[in-house]
């Protein structure tokens, strides 16, 4: 069945400041669990909890650049770029320069707060 995503859900983000999540595909919005596709809007500054997710998460950065820390080493992806982080692997983002971070985060399967496995 075809399905017109009229406007996302403003869903809680985690994080040391306010982030802003838009899930327009996803568990909250559209009832799907295969896939979630939220935008995101870090501030500058803004960093969450390490995490092992239970889902491989593909991220695209529209504006601005975001690090991503693994257990080895620290990623900056800019505008324009991707990161594939998959399950099972401690990760943790963040966005500390003065221009924040806008991107996309496609989650398979989708991201829910119990298969996310944020660090204490």
């Amino acid at each position: 069945m075809t399905k017109l995503i009229i406007e996302p859900s403003v869903i809680k983000a985690a994080g040391n400041i306010p982030k802003v999540i838009e899930e327009f595909i996803g568990k909250v919005n559209s009832g799907t669990s295969e896939v979630s596709i939220a935008r995101m809007k870090s501030p500058a500054g803004w960093e969450e909890p390490g995490q092992i997710p239970e889902f491989n998460e593909y991220t695209v950065v529209l504006k601005g650049s975001l690090n991503i820390r693994t257990k080895d080493k620290v990623v900056t992806v800019k505008a324009g770029q991707a990161f594939v982080a998959e399950k099972g692997e401690w990760i943790q983002y963040s966005s500390p320069v003065f221009e924040g971070a806008e991107y996309i985060a496609v989650c398979v399967p989708a991201f829910s707060p119990d298969s996310v496995h944020r660090d204490e």
